[in-house]
């Protein structure tokens, strides 16, 4: 679990006596405050929810004033082995179409400011925020395990979600490959696969793809959030462009591989006015199906986002909240199933019949594809006696 392989980050470079999560200087023993940091979504790098206290950055003077021409540290990404023992995760949500998915990744180097997985970093001991999007932990024993889960007699199969809960294609993944090495064994088994992604990557294994597509095995949602290249390089900051994805829905159309978009998530007074806009472009580049969700701000991502907004809209914030309280019975969050991905009230009625109208417009009314498991076979070992029939 233990082998971490750092690779430098692009964006502006910190003080040599400065955590990530800090910024500025100051004198010995004053808090430092939280700044937004260049190519990183959240704002401050708060303990997790199982961690004791709240621990203010402060400068203890050892230090130094930074000038100009100073050669400073890169703010780092960290990767580490996760010594999983399983690759599949179960759930029984109604509000998923799957009771089955599979994460190569723990952590998210995209850093959108607004996903609903950071929490489960607490899990590990780790900040939901900049941890969350600099100390990544992949699983490259995932294919294996999931091959020897696939091939118990006792399995029964299904589609699996890939990327429900971080994305399977964040930059790391072209140099592990582990999300590739996946779609080898569930193409070898004949199983179903549904992936969600905000990366161009997922055109890299059209091969594989294409090939599941035909029988009936694969489908793909490009997640957009946003047309404003500016907003979106403040909420998802590592997140490939909107020309980059919607090239990647031309493509996979293209190929014959079924393809939706997720505008998701959509934010009041933020980026809901866009939501018509998006399902116009996704459709345009050979989207056949749409889905959306309104903000989600579970357990940490409720002040980590409400920091976010302070830094990067402050005008916009208290709007923004009233309405996001408007939608969840006053609160941030309610998380009651059939509840928590649309919301209450009228503001959360209004923009579900905007989509209705919308997809129906677009032609993008498609709900869901049919993926077939009559086709799941275990293939043959090595040394396997073949069946006579």
């Amino acid at each position: 679990m233990t082998r971490p392989v750092t690779r430098e980050s692009r964006e502006r470079k910190l003080p040599r006596d400065m955590p990530i999560d800090g910024g500025g200087s100051a004198s010995p023993g004053t808090a430092l405050p939280d700044l937004a940091l260049k190519g990183r979504g959240a704002v401050s790098n708060r303990p997790g929810r199982y961690e004791p206290g709240n621990r203010p950055l402060e400068n203890d003077g050892w230090g130094h004033d930074p000038g100009e021409d100073d050669d400073l540290p890169p703010l780092r990404t960290t990767v580490t082995i996760d010594a999983t023992r399983s690759s599949i995760a179960w759930n029984e949500s109604p509000d998923l179409g799957f009771d089955r998915s599979l994460n190569p990744y723990r952590g998210c180097e995209h850093g959108c400011i607004y996903c609903f997985a950071r929490p489960t970093h607490a899990y590990l001991g780790l900040s939901p925020g900049l941890d969350f999007e600099t100390k990544l932990l992949a699983k490259p024993e995932a294919p294996r395990l999931l091959a020897e889960e696939l091939s118990r007699p006792s399995y029964k199969p299904a589609p699996i979600g890939l990327g429900t809960n971080t994305d399977p294609y964040q930059p790391l993944e072209r140099e592990m490959r582990i999300t590739r090495g996946v779609l080898e064994v569930l193409a070898a088994f004949n199983h179903p696969v549904t992936i969600v992604t905000k990366s161009a990557l997922v055109t890299r294994d059209i091969d594989i793809l294409a090939e599941m597509a035909r029988k009936s095995l694969a489908h793909v949602s490009i997640s957009v959030t946003t047309l404003d290249k500016h907003l979106a390089r403040k909420m998802e900051p590592r997140a490939p462009t909107l020309p980059r994805r919607l090239e990647a829905m031309r493509r996979l159309a293209e190929a014959g591989i079924p393809v939706g978009v997720m505008a998701a998530p959509m934010i009041p007074a933020l980026n809901d006015m866009e939501l018509e806009a998006i399902l116009s472009a996704a459709a345009k580049a050979g989207a056949s199906g749409a889905g959306f969700v309104l903000l989600r701000l579970p357990l940490e991502i409720k002040d980590l986002f409400a920091e976010w907004l302070e830094a990067h809209v402050p005008g916009k914030a208290r709007h923004v909240q009233s309405l996001i309280a408007g939608a969840r019975r006053g609160s941030h969050y309610v998380d009651e199933f059939g509840e928590r991905m649309r919301g209450h009230g009228p503001y959360a009625e209004l923009l579900a019949k905007r989509f209705r109208l919308a997809i129906k417009r677009y032609g993008l009314e498609r709900r869901g594809w049919d993926l077939r498991t009559d086709l799941f076979q275990v293939p043959p070992k090595k040394g396997d006696q073949l069946c006579l029939l």
